[in-house]
């Protein structure tokens, strides 16, 4: 730092007068002088400090201060099973030579699963009633960021079970401080209340808040994948009963930002009901009878059950109030919608399933006297075939049906009542409304070959094997389809859904939106804005989809962004359609990493005028995104990228960087 002025100037007039002592009086002027000129120096560095990448401010916020990024954080909350879990207990699993050990990995440790499986089932199963642990090993969630970056590091299963590091990795890469990036896993197993029962995780996630608001002085940004959003809706049920009333919207605006909801099921996924009858096997190298003995363990089985959209549960928030805190059956309201129209609102027929025809017998016998008559008369008797919607399957009917065919139907009957029609706080199986937070961003992928129903009959084998899928129902591109090539009849969407979770599902927040939304459809890669289009104010019905009239190219892929800031003051709610990205792949697409960048840095810049960050173009924004262009002979996007070779680097591409700071290159998507 150069000297001050005046303690320059002080300095030429003792060399030009000779070394003489100044007088008292003149020593307090020119010490003053010093402290104030250092005073406002040190003023305007800190204000220099300040801009750049990691303090730009934004417009207004809350009482009428300026947000900054420096003030706001990021919480994320993963989705089923994208939490470690580790060993809280020792167990000597016998002829091998892998034992548990506390702090050990459980959730995933792929080496156990192929050594010591049933040694490693011990420490993942729950008792289905009390979801308490094995006598003999307990598991519980790790904490922290790592918990949720890789499940199963390693050179070789690292990349594989990598869930949020790209996310973590972009957000270092552009300056984000490690304070600002808070993880809450949780133990994906359990059900809300059991959660909250067992490990006060909803305590600790209001206390997460609060940590994160005097920690760096502003609300916080909330990214929830997959399940993790069934645990956001949840927790800001669960807040109602924690806050006052007149305080619940004033905790909320003060502690959220925004709310990023990427890949929600927000009306179910059809393949909980597979886990449950058939077993999903997760990759990992289990048979698929024991993969379903463990899924129907967890309290967490049902939770992703699908629902029907036309049906709700009474609102228990007032009686909490007026009868107490006590438990209470939530009575299912279904609209005439319900039986007007077929399939619930889903695609078609979730379940169908065969079900033994036993002559002399009552209409379900038990599962001895089916298993005798079927050997007996097997040539005799026909099954029958019957078929159950979404409501049937989230209001138990469907168990009933086939609760003398099947062991398990009974554990499932208890956790569907207990842990969710009983639920104190929220029947998670019914859809939910707008939550009341400022600005709403659903992110989630389309047009990937999704499964929307199943065929099951009885394979002659015992439990877990019980049962066998004989036909599966995919929907694609506003199709339907059927693995074995027969016709199927129902209702298909316009598109379809991110290969794990339906499009209706997916696309439920659309019903978020208001009356007259913006449309516009750009393509994901980077582009000068010719390919992009626009629709204004188009009309949106309450509870319908809505649909773009906009060409398309097959050539490219697109994000269609649905945007209204108009229909409720002060809120801002946005639904974004990323065409090709499969449902866990989501979180780590560098696209979608991209959008979310760009809009938080629309959000936090006091020069954005517009309500959204501008989709008129998009260049490179990082070194990786520069590239050789072979046919011209020099770097693609010449405005942005230029040829630096460094040393080390091995092909023409990797000299490829940006000659723009990042900073400048944000300010242009403004």
């Amino acid at each position: 730092m150069s000297p001050p002025l005046a303690l320059v100037r002080w300095r030429q007039k003792e060399g030009r007068m000779g070394r003489r002592y100044p007088s008292p009086r003149r020593i307090d002027v020119v010490v003053v002088a010093l402290l104030l000129l250092i005073g406002l120096e040190a003023l305007s560095v800190a204000d220099a400090s300040d801009g750049g990448l990691g303090g730009v401010g934004i417009g207004e916020e809350g009482g009428g201060e300026r947000l900054s990024n420096k003030k706001l954080s990021g919480i994320i909350i993963p989705g089923y099973a994208s939490t470690q879990l580790r060993a809280w207990s020792i167990l000597d699993c016998p002829y091998s030579p892998l034992d548990f050990n506390p702090l050990d990995l459980v959730w995933l440790d792929s080496t156990r699963v192929l050594s010591a499986v049933n040694c490693w089932l011990k420490c993942m199963l729950l008792d289905p009633h009390n979801q308490t642990d094995h006598a003999e090993c307990k598991s519980r969630p790790d904490s922290g960021l790592s918990a949720i970056t890789e499940l199963d590091p390693g050179y070789i299963t690292g990349p594989l079970s990598s869930v949020w590091k790209e996310w973590i990795t972009w957000c270092i890469e552009f300056g984000i401080e490690a304070d600002a990036i808070l993880a809450v896993p949780y133990d994906w197993r359990l059900s809300a209340s059991m959660l909250q029962e067992r490990d006060l995780y909803f305590h600790k996630l209001k206390l997460t808040f609060e940590t994160a608001l005097k920690l760096r002085g502003g609300p916080s940004i909330v990214f929830a994948h997959s399940m993790g959003n069934n645990v956001f809706r949840y927790f800001l049920e669960w807040l109602k009963l924690e806050i006052a009333p007149k305080h619940y919207i004033q905790w909320l605006d003060d502690h959220i930002h925004a709310y990023f909801s990427v890949g929600s099921p927000l009306l179910g996924a059809t393949e909980s009901i597979k886990a449950s009858l058939f077993g999903v096997t997760f990759g990992l190298p289990l048979a698929e009878g024991t993969a379903r003995l463990m899924f129907n363990s967890f309290g967490s089985s049902l939770w992703l059950s699908p629902f029907s959209k036309y049906c709700k549960a009474d609102n228990i928030y007032w009686k909490h109030y007026y009868e107490g805190r006590r438990r209470h059956h939530h009575t299912h309201h279904c609209d005439e919608m319900e039986f007007k129209s077929k399939y619930s609102g889903w695609p078609t027929d979730i379940i169908n399933i065969e079900l033994p025809s036993v002559h002399g017998f009552e209409a379900y016998p038990s599962f001895s006297e089916v298993n005798q008559d079927i050997n007996s008369h097997q040539e005799c008797g026909r099954p029958v075939q019957m078929s159950f919607n979404a409501r049937e399957v989230s209001d138990g009917t469907f168990f009933k049906a086939i609760e003398d065919y099947n062991p398990e139907t009974k554990i499932l009957l208890y956790q569907l009542q207990n842990f969710y029609q009983d639920d104190p706080v929220l029947n998670p199986l019914t859809p939910w409304d707008r939550p009341p937070l400022r600005n709403i961003f659903c992110i989630y992928g389309t047009d990937l070959k999704t499964e929307v129903g199943y065929y099951f009959a009885p394979s002659g084998k015992p439990y877990p094997d019980n049962w066998i899928i004989t036909d599966v129902i995919y929907e694609f591109e506003g199709t339907l389809l059927s693995r074995s090539g027969n016709s199927v009849s129902g209702n298909p969407g316009a598109m379809s859904g991110d290969g794990t979770v339906p499009y209706n599902s997916l696309a439920w927040c659309k019903t978020w939106l208001g009356s007259k939304v913006n449309i516009t459809r750009a393509p994901q890669s980077e582009h000068d804005g010719s390919d992009v289009q626009i629709e204004i104010n188009v009309e949106h019905h309450q509870g319908k989809d809505i649909l773009p009239n906009i060409t398309r190219t097959s050539r490219s892929k697109y994000i269609t962004y649905y945007e209204d800031s108009e229909s409720i003051p002060g809120r801002r709610t946005a639904v974004w359609e990323v065409e090709k990205v499969y449902h866990r792949n989501i979180v780590r697409s560098s696209v979608v990493m991209r959008e979310l960048w760009l809009q938080m840095w629309h959000d936090i810049h006091p020069d954005a005028k517009s309500k959204f960050v501008s989709k008129a173009r998009r260049g490179p924004l990082r070194d990786v995104d520069c590239y050789w262009d072979y046919g011209k002979a020099r770097c693609a996007w010449p405005e942005y990228c230029e040829y630096r070779y460094m040393f080390g680097d091995v092909h023409l591409g990797q000299s490829c960087r940006l000659k723009i700071y990042s900073e400048d290159l944000l300010s242009l998507y403004l």
